[in-house]
C-alpha cells in the first residue's frame, strides 16, 4: 500500500509540473546578414536579428552605398511579412527609406528598423526590397525577396514539452500497472491505481486539445490515445472483478 501511495504522489508531482508555465531561454539578440548585393551603381546590405519570439521585437538594418557618379534613388521601400500561425501572410512594417534622392560618388547611408511580432505570428519572416533609381539617363528597377529572421513558435514547443512529459508519466503509471498486474492487489490499492490514472487523463485530455490546433503532433497523440485505451480497459477490469474476502 505504501508503495502504491509514494509512485501516486510522483505521478501527480509530475503532472503538476507540466501545468506551470516556464520562462522560455532567452535567445541572443544577435545580428546576422541576410541580404547582400551589388547592382549597377549601388551596393546593398540587409542585417536583421537571427532569432525572435512572438510578442517580441526584431531589428532590420539596411546598409548601401553608392559605387558610380550621377546615381539618383526614385524610391527604396522595404517591407517586412510574417505569417499567422506560420501560414497566412501578415505586413509587418513597409518603410519607404530613400525618396527623390540623388547620390554622391561612394556615399554611404543605413538605416535601422525596429519590428514587433504579434503574438499569433512564427515562421520565417520575409523581407521585399523595392528599388528604382537612375545611373544618369538610365533607369533601372529592382524587386528582391529574401528571408530573414527566425520566429519561434513558441506555443508549439510548450505544448511539446509538456506532451513529452505527460508522455513520461503515462509510462509511468503502466509501467506501474503492469508490474501490479500479477499481484494479488486490495480493492482499495486498484482503487488509488485507478483514481491516478483517471487523472492523469484528464490532464492528457485538456492536452491533446490544445495539441490538435497545431497540427504537427496528431499523429504521436494518435498512438498514446490508442495506449490509453488499452489501458483504461485493463484497468476497469482490474477494479469490477470480485476482490477477495477480508475478516
Amino acid at each position: 500500500m505504501k508503495k502504491i501511495k509514494i509512485i501516486t504522489l510522483v505521478a501527480m508531482l509530475i503532472l503538476t509540473s507540466t501545468i506551470i508555465c516556464r520562462a522560455s531561454a532567452q535567445t541572443p539578440d544577435e545580428i546576422r546578414t541576410f541580404f547582400y548585393n551589388a547592382h549597377a551603381g549601388i551596393t546593398i546590405r540587409v542585417d536583421a536579428t537571427n532569432e525572435t519570439k512572438p510578442n517580441e521585437n526584431l531589428t532590420v538594418k539596411l546598409w548601401y552605398n553608392s559605387t558610380a557618379d550621377f546615381v539618383h534613388i526614385d524610391y527604396l521601400n522595404l517591407t517586412i511579412y510574417g505569417f499567422i500561425e506560420g501560414a497566412q501572410r501578415l505586413t509587418l512594417n513597409s518603410t519607404c527609406l530613400l525618396e527623390n534622392a540623388p547620390l554622391q560618388f561612394n556615399e554611404t547611408r543605413e538605416f535601422e528598423i525596429v519590428v514587433h511580432v504579434p503574438d499569433d505570428v512564427w515562421g520565417v519572416a520575409y523581407a521585399e526590397l523595392y528599388l528604382k533609381y537612375s545611373i544618369a539617363d538610365l533607369p533601372l528597377k529592382y524587386i528582391e525577396g529574401f528571408s530573414i529572421t527566425a520566429i519561434r513558435n513558441v506555443r508549439y514547443e510548450e505544448l511539446q514539452e509538456k506532451y513529452n512529459e505527460l508522455s513520461e508519466t503515462f509510462s509511468l503509471l503502466n509501467q506501474t500497472f503492469w508490474e501490479s498486474f500479477g499481484k494479488n492487489l486490495t480493492m482499495d490499492e486498484l482503487l488509488s491505481l485507478n483514481a491516478t490514472y483517471w487523472e492523469l487523463l484528464q490532464n492528457y485530455t485538456a492536452l491533446e486539445g490544445s495539441i490538435n490546433e497545431l497540427n504537427n503532433t496528431r499523429v504521436a497523440v494518435g498512438v498514446l490515445a490508442v495506449t490509453t485505451i488499452f489501458f483504461v480497459a485493463t484497468t476497469v477490469y482490474l477494479v469490477m472483478r470480485k476482490p477477495k474476502d477480508y475478516w
